[in-house]
């Protein structure tokens, strides 16, 4: 058929570069050009069609509230008429155009679309009722809240329904859409779904044993959920259900495989999990392990067979974004904490291949074997051993890589049933850091770098220097993939091994710096994590002459090269952080330019976020990271430095700069500027102290335990100030005391000594607030003493667990001092005051003489047969400890 001009015409069109199509989008035509081409011209070929589809698609998602109305509805009904078009292609470019003007909220304006689509289900021919199924799919997925209100007319009361008569229609393809579409409601707990949800999980169990993998994928996919949502419904049936998954995760279809095997995942989680499963264990785990192995694909996708990749430069996708933490006070009782779970810290996840970033089978089989590990600790360990037996000694590579991740995998969970096996096996391991394969190598790496406590428990020849002698080989590695595992594994044997490290400093200084000369772009990232780890380590052992000379130069080198707005700055800058801390006046020749380029970092974010603020559409947002990591590095700086800091201060404008980042929306920017000012406070207190009128009734209102890391660098700065001020912190007393008080009231503190022994996490967030309180009543005791009653039993059970250090001692010199003042105060809870007393190891002479002078006064006031009588009540240790150490 030959195509008129205006045809011609319009296929030019098409064809028209993409800078053209703004101009374009003035014509109010021309969307229905595009339409028309996709729908109509079947002359033309379809990927040409299916283009012009997108191009309208694009239009829609941009401009669509500008498109007039005749052309909207001219596009709705094209849409609509053409669903069932005989080419796959065309159905699902119309299927996605459906979808994109249904979720620019027109769903509401679109009444038919919904009855008409459900409508076409029911058509003898398979196109139309394919291509309906496949819009709603899409709308399901992209619209589900909006299908479960009332702003709808809830209109999946009839959908839902209706979906489940399509679970048993003769198309593989069809029966696997209505699975999806129903799946789509699982996780929310949808009303309507809800209501038929055992006839959904009778007919998820009839498809079980499907001939179409999308089918069974999506079954297992709604398993899975129904497991988080709806265990009740699915305990009758568990024992069939492990069964069936088990079948699943051994596949041939992967996709389905990795559905089944999130299975195992997610039951982990749940409370039953043990009672479900124990049965099953001796047939799960070789199939996880099994899972456990590369595929040829991936291999292929690794470049496995490439084993010296050093001198290609990485892609920039090859390179995760990476996500700054903003610093958190280090206080002298930081070990006593409970850790942060929420710790991003990535270096021992399972993610072993990062650089094909999609979740796979071998990763999913990994990560629910540790998971299972956590649950069943030691009794996996027989169905475990004699597989690894065979694994690790395997000839193929393959298998032996595998059985190097299974060991790794149960780490974490079966390590007191592992420790009589690691005396062998750690040295094989390490002998498996030279293997040929660059693949075995990395897992070796990451595998050791899970075992590093017990090594480093052992004597350091044994298994220390053996370990850190391969893996500062591996760090020279001639391949990417082994370089960046071994960084990483040797940060995490730095974090445990600490200063057992300081005899093989100049020999590691060596090759981290020697990696500098070698790293790819990816790599070097991972470097300065490595070196920044180093300096916290071993801390101020780093400060030596040659140590210095050694470091800084690259380190400085890196730092002139990289443009302020290059965000590799953030792991430079978090790295030379912790170096500046850690060489304390050794950083001092470098402090000048470092100190300066952060003071100008923050001002730039500042400025650009004011010209943001007053007009969004010429001035973008910027990235805050680039402030808050200089914050921290200034931090870092005066921590280092101390009082050598004051000369920088001087000359800049830091000070009303920081007053600017303690009122930034972002919370970790203002979690930033308060450690910053705490470490200010303590390093050169004569620049602070003219802003402190400025100051602290910004500190007060950021006394919000929402924010728990913001509000403990808000109370530790209030208490580093209050040491500074003395006397004269009377006036700020009101602005902070109450929200303190009523911080360590919260609930969660135990109501006797006896509850004492666990660690909840309220009351080690109440620990900075005690010690902050203490202080306060140290230098002010007049105006904080009256309310010691409403405090003094959570600011003991707070205190009782940090160790011997300086804050906690001037936290107990206000204590006493407080109580000479208002002794009623603290005679409801005295058990808690003696139980607080005895948690000292040794107390300064001074603060010794204040207890007893306490001790002995309460007990000569109530007299010695009342005093045996409440001493009756004291556990046995705290008894004789008092006894001993105090003779009451």
């Amino acid at each position: 058929m030959q195509q008129s001009r205006g045809e011609q015409g319009l296929s030019k069109l098409i064809s028209v570069s993409l800078q053209k199509l703004e101009q374009l989008n003035q014509y109010p035509d021309f969307n229905n050009y595009l339409i028309f081409v996709l729908t109509k011209l079947k002359s033309e070929d379809e990927p040409t069609r299916s283009l012009s589809g997108l191009i309208l698609k694009n239009n829609v998602k941009a401009h669509f509230h500008n498109f007039p109305n005749g052309v909207t509805d001219f596009i709705k009904n094209e849409c609509l008429n053409n669903i069932g078009d005989s080419s796959p292609l065309i159905r699902a470019t119309v299927g996605i155009l459906i979808t994109t003007i249904a979720s620019k909220g027109e769903l509401q304006n679109w009444p038919d679309l919904l009855p008409k689509l459900c409508s076409l289900l029911d058509s003898e021919d398979y196109n139309t009722c394919e291509g309906a199924f496949g819009a709603l799919q899409k709308i399901c997925e992209d619209s589900a809240e909006i299908l479960d209100s009332d702003v709808l007319d809830r209109p999946l009361n009839i959908m839902i329904p209706k979906f489940l008569q399509f679970f048993k229609h003769s198309s593989p393809k069809i029966r696997s859409h209505a699975v999806a579409c129903v799946n789509q409601f699982i996780i929310s707990r949808t009303q309507a779904l809800m209501l038929h949800i055992d006839s959904f999980i009778e007919n998820l169990f009839a498809l079980a044993g499907d001939e179409e993998p999308e089918v069974r994928k999506n079954v297992c996919r709604a398993l899975v959920m129904l497991l988080e949502v709806r265990m009740d419904r699915l305990l009758p049936h568990m024992i069939s259900i492990v069964e069936y998954m088990l079948q699943r995760t051994q596949d041939q279809d992967e996709n389905v495989a990795l559905e089944a095997c999130e299975f195992w995942l997610t039951l982990a989680e749940q409370p039953i999990c043990k009672d479900v499963l124990c049965r099953h264990l001796a047939k799960l785990i070789p199939v996880l392990v099994n899972g456990m192995k590369y595929s040829e694909i991936d291999i292929i996708l690794l470049k496995g067979d490439v084993e010296e990749d050093e001198a290609i430069p990485d892609s920039e996708q090859d390179i995760r974004p990476r996500f700054h933490r903003s610093r958190t006070v280090a206080q002298p009782h930081e070990e006593d904490r409970i850790e942060d779970d929420d710790d991003d810290d990535d270096d021992n996840d399972l993610d072993d291949d990062d650089t094909i970033s999609d979740w796979n089978l071998r990763k999913c089989s990994a990560a629910a074997l540790d998971v299972l590990a956590n649950v069943f600790r030691d009794e996996l360990l027989p169905h475990i051993l004699p597989l690894l037996k065979e694994l690790l000694f395997h000839p193929e590579w393959v298998v032996k890589e595998s059985g190097i991740l299974v060991l790794g995998a149960i780490a974490e969970g079966c390590m007191q049933g592992m420790i009589p096996y690691l005396p062998e096996l750690i040295p094989h391991l390490i002998q498996c850091l030279s293997n040929k394969k660059a693949l075995v190598r990395s897992i070796t790496c990451w595998t050791l770098s899970r075992y590093a406590h017990w090594v480093v428990s052992q004597p350091p020849d044994t298994y220390l220097k053996p370990l850190m002698t391969e893996l500062l080989k591996r760090i020279l590695d001639s391949n990417k993939r082994v370089q960046e595992a071994a960084c990483s594994a040797f940060a995490t044997l730095e974090e445990e091994a600490c200063t057992e490290l300081v005899p093989y400093l100049a020999y590691i200084l060596d090759t981290l710096v020697f990696a500098f000369s070698k790293y790819q772009h990816k790599n070097l990232l991972i470097l300065y994590d490595a070196i920044g780890t180093l300096a916290d380590s071993v801390g101020h052992h780093l400060n030596k002459p040659e140590y210095i000379q050694m470091l800084m130069p690259p380190l400085i080198q890196k730092w002139n090269m990289l443009k302020d707005e290059d965000k590799d700055l953030f792991p430079l800058l978090e790295c030379l952080s912790s170096v500046a801390t850690a060489l304390q006046s050794g950083f001092l020749p470098y402090c000048e330019p470092v100190y300066q380029r952060c003071v100008n970092l923050v001002q730039k974010t500042l400025a650009q976020a004011m010209l943001h603020n007053a007009q969004p559409d010429q001035y973008e947002a910027p990235d805050k990271d680039f402030m808050i990591v200089a914050l921290d590095l200034l931090s870092g700086l005066a921590e280092g430095l101390g009082g050598n800091i004051e000369q920088l201060v001087a000359c800049s404008n830091i000070l009303t700069l920081m007053y600017q980042c303690m009122q930034d929306k972002m919370p970790e920017v203002r979690q930033s500027s308060f450690a910053l000012l705490g470490d200010l406070t303590k390093a050169c207190f004569q620049h602070v102290k003219p802003c402190i009128a400025d100051f602290m009734p910004i500190l007060g209102t950021n006394l919000n335990p929402e924010f728990i890391s913001v509000c403990n660098n808000a109370t530790w700065a209030i208490g580093e100030i209050s040491i500074q001020m003395g006397i004269e912190m009377q006036h700020y007393i009101p602005m902070v005391l109450h929200q303190l008080v009523e911080i360590i009231n919260r609930p969660n503190t135990p109501k006797t000594l006896l509850e004492n022994t666990a660690a909840l996490p309220s009351k080690m967030e109440a620990v900075p607030k005690s010690i902050t309180i203490g202080r306060l009543g140290y230098v002010c005791p007049q105006e904080v003493a009256p309310m010691l009653q409403q405090f003094i039993r959570p600011w003991c059970t707070s205190l009782r667990n940090i160790r011997d250090n300086e804050e906690k001692d001037s936290a107990f010199r206000g204590i006493c001092t407080m109580i000479s003042v208002n002794p009623s105060g603290v005679v409801q809870d005295f058990i808690f005051f003696c139980d607080a007393v005895a948690s000292w190891i040794n107390p300064k002479d001074d603060l010794r003489d204040m207890f007893c002078k306490i001790l002995h006064g309460f007990k000569n006031q109530v007299g010695d047969e009342n005093w045996r009588r409440f001493s009756d009540q004291f556990p046995l240790p705290l008894k004789e400890r008092l006894a001993a150490y105090y003779g009451v």
